[in-house]
């Protein structure tokens, strides 16, 4: 508990004690009348203050004004009987200030999980200077600096590591509770924390850029937009607090006046008075304006949790509507890295083979001779290659050993005259010949993500009932990928342009409250994001454009995650949905059997706060997602 919620609790304590006092003992009634406005002012002096407030600034209607108005009503009319009791009045604010702790207690709760994400932001970096480590402001660190993270750490700006090994805990980026293994050469994303060795990073970004300042914005941005249930709930607010004070005066004035001078019969002016009070505590519409954007607010923490962050409860709300979603392939069904998959029709052994293609493409700094580098695995002995001839295009000659080695496409195969063999696997197909003789070919592809297959699974079991990838790669490429991951429609040889243009017609086509989502990751993808209705990004690796275009951001780049996503954003609906047939329902009930006299102010205190509770209690469970 923060000190204002310890503060409250402190209150509420002397309130009811001071209540237990009056009725356990027998005092005098001066005393007794003291006991009970201490008590009152206790409990109640913020409320009377806000709603003081609240007239001098012309915002008159809302609930502080109407608990005060009710109160201090209910006072007025035990002194003008004679009772001295105010147990009614008291109870009134003291449950009222109870309902608000709960409320606050659960605001609380849910701004918990984003705090803990707000805790990698760093406060430092430690930099080498003459021999001694000095810390400095992150905003400070120039890119391409050197910095050092100690065991326990926080890794405060993005970089790649260039001494040193260790584990990092990256939950609160990620929700993934396993620790990830780095060491030398390898990328490292700021947020993360140090957990074992020490590590010497180069900076490739600068703090403002880096992965944790990206987060930290679309974290603290997220309230800023709303869903249209929040923004129903506002505007019915504003429309339904005058509408429920004219009533209560209505309620309070023409019944004893008709009496009196239609009727002929007393006026009862203190039955229908308090008839008007007691409604005017139903009418509290607490439930609905507290609950609804805390249950908003509460998905998306829960979310962040799960390493999911949502922009705001809008998108939270699309994400519940959608039925269509729409892939790109390199990077976001896989992981955009080549890697070999196959060596067939070779004589010489399959790491012979290898080894002639990595030195001969040595001198390459293409994708494709980077991932035959990888696969040969030791060092490059660049004084065993000589006479390198690249032809674009087609590939590369060169001498390994003295040996004459090409290792390049088809046309490099025609344009040597060697005779080659087609491959029936999908891929890039790298023909390798030696001394003129075609010596075999290796197949490089993409690797497609682990959980893949498992995430469209997934998204047809949340409802998603259409599926499609769209990708610049070619078509056999594309369909090779669409029907080993189970995805509906598969369009390949797409342009940027072309991407936004079959988007559109997919959402031109589709059902009216369905919603299309794209899920992408590279700088290309960033028009297809911004135009879909709920744009998703991978966050670990992805692009910073599509990041800022997109309207959810995956922390671990892991597709499975989307699914999650969806339920999350469901269960936070059905959540919003039930609190507002619940609120509403109860407050139209009461209002009649209090219009009718048939409710006393202690039903009222159920109508207002009771609901309000239940409602703050149902919101919180959109916390709990780990098992969604």
């Amino acid at each position: 508990m923060n000190r204002k919620q310890k503060s409250m609790v402190v209150r509420i304590a002397i309130t009811t004690a001071m209540l237990v006092a009056v009725h356990a003992f027998h005092v005098a009634v001066w005393l007794r009348i003291a006991l009970y406005l201490t008590a009152y002012l206790v409990i109640g002096y913020d409320i009377l203050y806000k709603a003081g407030r609240g007239i001098l600034n012309r915002r008159v209607f809302d609930e502080n004004f109407l608990m005060a108005v009710a109160t201090v009503g209910a006072i007025v009319l035990a002194v003008s009987e004679g009772s001295h009791d105010y147990n009614e009045a008291i109870a009134v604010m003291l449950f009222y200030q109870i309902g608000e702790w709960f409320q606050r207690y659960a605001v609380g709760r849910s701004r918990r999980n984003i705090s803990e994400l707000m805790d990698i932001r760093p406060d430092y970096a430690n930099v080498e200077r003459d021999g001694a480590l000095q810390r400095v402001d992150p905003d400070e660190v120039e890119v391409g600096t050197v910095i050092v993270v100690q065991p326990g750490e926080k890794v405060p700006i993005d970089g790649v590591v260039v001494d040193g090994s260790s584990s990092l805990d990256a939950a609160a980026l990620t929700g993934e509770s396993l620790p990830r293994e780095v060491r030398a050469g390898e990328e490292i994303v700021s947020g993360c924390i140090n957990l074992t060795g020490l590590l010497r990073i180069r900076t490739t970004k600068a703090f403002g850029e880096s992965t944790v300042s990206r987060i930290l914005d679309l974290v603290e941005n997220a309230s800023s937009r709303k869903s249209r249930s929040e923004d129903f709930i506002a505007r019915f607010a504003r429309v339904y607090t005058p509408a429920v004070c004219g009533a209560a005066l209505a309620l309070a004035l023409l019944p004893p006046l008709v009496r009196l001078f239609a009727l002929g019969l007393p006026p009862a002016w203190e039955d229908w008075i308090y008839r008007a009070l007691t409604f005017l505590v139903i009418s509290c519409p607490c439930a609905l304006v507290i609950s609804i954007p805390l249950s908003f607010f509460a998905g998306i923490g829960g979310a962040s949790r799960a390493g999911i962050l949502v922009k705001g409860s809008n998108f939270l709300e699309a994400l519940a509507q959608t039925r269509i979603v729409v892939f790109d392939k390199t990077g976001t069904l896989t992981q955009g890295v080549f890697e070999v998959n196959g060596i067939h029709h070779n004589e010489l052994e399959n790491e012979k083979l290898i080894e002639l293609a990595a030195l001969a493409e040595s001198s390459s700094t293409h994708p494709i001779s980077r991932s035959l580098q990888r696969a040969y695995g030791k060092e490059i002995d660049r004084s065993r290659v000589t006479e390198v001839q690249e032809i674009g295009g087609n590939g590369v000659i060169a001498h390994v050993d003295g040996m004459e080695v090409a290792a390049g496409n088809a046309r490099l195969m025609e344009r040597l005259g060697v005779p080659y063999i087609n491959c029936h696997h999908t891929g890039t197909i790298i023909h390798i010949a030696i001394r003129g003789a075609y010596a075999g070919h290796i197949v490089i592809s993409d690797v497609v993500k682990p959980h893949a297959a498992e995430a469209v699974a997934a998204l047809g079991r949340a409802g998603v009932n259409r599926t499609v990838m769209l990708t610049g790669d070619s078509r056999a490429v594309a369909d090779q990928v669409a029907a080993e991951l189970g995805i509906g429609e598969a369009v390949g040889e797409l342009l940027p342009a072309d991407k936004v243009a079959r988007v559109e017609e997919i959402m031109c086509a589709k059902p009216e409250r369905s919603k299309l989502a794209f899920v992408g990751d590279g700088i290309n993808d960033a028009p297809v994001l911004a135009r879909a209705d709920v744009g998703i990004a991978m966050g670990a690796m992805g692009a910073d454009a599509a990041i800022e275009a997109a309207d959810v951001v995956l922390m671990d780049d892991d597709p499975l995650k989307i699914a999650k996503a969806i339920r999350i954003s469901r269960k936070c609906l059905s959540i919003v949905r039930q609190n507002i047939v619940f609120a509403i329902g109860v407050k139209l009930v009461c209002l009649a059997l209090g219009a009718f006299g048939i409710a006393n102010m202690w039903l009222a205190i159920f109508a207002d706060v009771g609901v309000m509770v239940l409602a703050v209690l149902n919101a919180i469970r959109a916390l709990f997602v780990r098992k969604l």
